[in-house]
C-alpha cells in the first residue's frame, strides 16, 4: 500500500515532464497539433489506468467470490458471548451445546454467504471500470492512429 501511495504522489510529476517534454520535441508541429495530440495520450492514459485498475478488481472480487475470507470468531469466543448475553437477558432459555454449536455454524455460513454477496456487488461494480472506459479508450486510440497518420 506504502507502494500505491509513492506512486500516486509522483504521477502528477510524472505527467508534467511528459507533457512538458513532449511539447518541446514537437514544437514545430504547431501549438493546436501539440495540444490536441497531448490530450489525446492523456485520455489514452486515463482510461487505460481505469481499465486495468477494473482488471484487478474482478481480479480480487472473482477470489473472494471462490474463497470468501474465513470467519475470525473461534466456537469459544462465540460460546463466551451467548452466554454473557445469556446472563444479562435472564429471560433466554438455557442453551445446550448443540445449539450454542448449530447456532456458531449458522452464523458462520451467514458469513461466508454475506461475504459471496459483497464480492458479487464488487464484480459487478468493477465490471464498470472496464465497460465504460474501454469503448472510450479504443476510440482515442483509432483516433491517435489517425492523427499520426496524418
Amino acid at each position: 500500500m506504502v507502494v500505491f501511495g509513492i506512486l500516486s504522489s509522483f504521477l502528477p510529476i510524472v505527467i508534467i515532464i511528459f507533457v512538458i517534454v513532449y511539447a518541446v520535441k514537437n514544437k514545430e508541429m504547431g501549438d493546436e497539433a501539440v495540444i490536441r495530440h497531448l490530450y489525446t495520450y492523456l485520455v489514452l492514459f486515463a482510461t487505460l489506468m481505469m481499465v486495468i485498475g477494473g482488471g484487478i478488481s474482478i481480479f480480487m472480487a472473482s477470489a473472494d467470490l471462490i474463497s470468501p475470507p474465513s470467519y475470525y470468531q473461534s466456537y469459544e469466543d462465540y460460546k463466551q458471548i451467548r452466554i454473557d448475553g445469556k446472563i444479562r437477558n435472564e429471560t433466554d432459555a438455557d442453551l445446550t451445546e448443540e445449539e450454542l454449536r448449530s447456532g456458531y455454524e449458522q452464523a458462520m455460513k451467514d458469513h461466508k454467504n454475506r461475504e459471496r454477496e459483497s464480492a458479487k456487488n464488487q464484480l459487478i461494480k468493477s465490471l464498470g471500470f472496464i465497460v465504460i472506459p474501454l469503448p472510450i479508450f479504443l476510440y482515442f486510440n483509432n483516433m491517435r492512429k489517425r492523427q499520426s497518420d496524418i
